[in-house]
């Protein structure tokens, strides 16, 4: 769902920029009381691996496919502050090194993209887990539902921007529909992402998921054909490593971007798809950094697609990983020195 330039008018584009400036800043010092000497890693691993996600387009219909947004998972992972600064940083990356969403657009993308989905997801998780039973099962599938509703979520504010601000003539109602029905169906996609990946990191290390504070369940022993509960495991020291969780994290991301991502589909994703035929692309610019050098996801100069494609996922997941591990590192620096003041 990346808006390239040309979509939305200069005033609305500007206009959308001030309120992803704002949720940036706020979001870092949202990200000050999320993060902590465990957590700061896993948050530019978060990032990178959505990165990596994003290029796995799935076919959701006819000529159609959808990619993870990444809203949902990055806030139930790491939290909803540091969450809006995992798609800020893959967004940016996205926009600079690949000619992804266009740059004049880059506030337009975070705003729908990243706070959105961060707020309707969580939200909506938050509630969940209050009304369902306290056990891991229950985070799994409130994140399933929360990253399914934040998909055609992030459709309509797509669509109530383009309402403001369009650079084309068409009929609103038929652009919501259209969008958030083919949306609807890419949810279903992002939900499953959401659901497998949180699941796999609360089976190897539940104190590190955000979502799940609090919420783990006893073990369960049947003696003398009862129920009861075993006496807790003992847990992870507070200033353990989460090591073998980041490499194994950052193993998977480079596989995915660097191998996975030649398999996925080549169809256009959902707005794209509703660009072309709806007519909302007919006034859409070039990008500023057409002439990268790893433009559309492919290293220039190197002709075999597969290593060309492969090579530039790689990069990406790494120039990623690094933004992202540096960007929270100064904010959890920003922390530790505020406490020591």
């Amino acid at each position: 769902m990346h808006v390239p330039d040309g979509f939305i008018n200069a005033p609305v584009s500007a206009a959308a920029g001030v309120v992803a400036a704002g949720a940036v800043a706020v979001g870092l010092r949202g990200a000050r009381r999320e993060l902590d000497e465990r957590t700061a890693p896993l948050a530019g691993l978060v990032a990178a691996f959505i990165f990596a996600v994003q290029m796995l387009n799935f076919p959701v219909a006819a000529g159609t496919s959808g990619h993870l947004l990444g809203g949902a998972l990055a806030a139930i992972l790491v939290g909803p502050w540091t969450g809006v600064l995992c798609i800020a940083v893959v967004l940016l990356m996205q926009g600079i090194l690949f000619a992804d969403g266009g740059l004049t657009a880059l506030g337009v993308n975070i705003t729908v993209m990243g706070v959105v989905t961060v707020v309707v997801a969580y939200a909506l998780f938050r509630g969940l887990v209050l009304v369902l039973p306290r056990t891991r099962r229950s985070v799994t599938v409130a994140s399933f539902a929360a990253a399914l509703v934040s998909v055609p979520a992030a459709a309509a504010a797509f669509t109530l921007i383009y309402a403001i601000g369009g650079t084309t003539d068409v009929p609103v109602s038929k652009v919501l529909t259209a969008m958030v029905g083919v949306h609807v169906l890419i949810g279903i996609g992002e939900a499953v992402i959401t659901m497998l990946t949180v699941g796999a990191v609360i089976a190897v290390r539940p104190d590190l998921v955000h979502g799940a504070r609090g919420l783990t369940a006893p073990l369960k022993l049947r003696v003398d054909g009862a129920l009861v509960d075993a006496a807790p495991a003992a847990a992870p020291a507070a200033g353990g490593s989460p090591k073998k969780l980041w490499i194994g994290g950052v193993v998977t991301a480079l596989v995915l971007a660097g191998f996975v991502s030649f398999y996925a589909s080549a169809s256009p994703d959902g707005l794209e798809k509703v660009a072309a035929d709806k007519g909302i692309d007919a006034k859409v610019e070039d990008h500023a950094a057409a002439d990268s050098p790893l433009a559309d996801y492919g290293v220039k100069g190197i002709a075999a697609p597969r290593l060309s494609g492969g090579l530039a996922g790689v990069i990406g997941v790494g120039a990623t990983l690094a933004a992202g591990t540096g960007a929270f590192w100064v904010v959890r620096r920003r922390k530790t020195a505020a406490r020591e003041a």
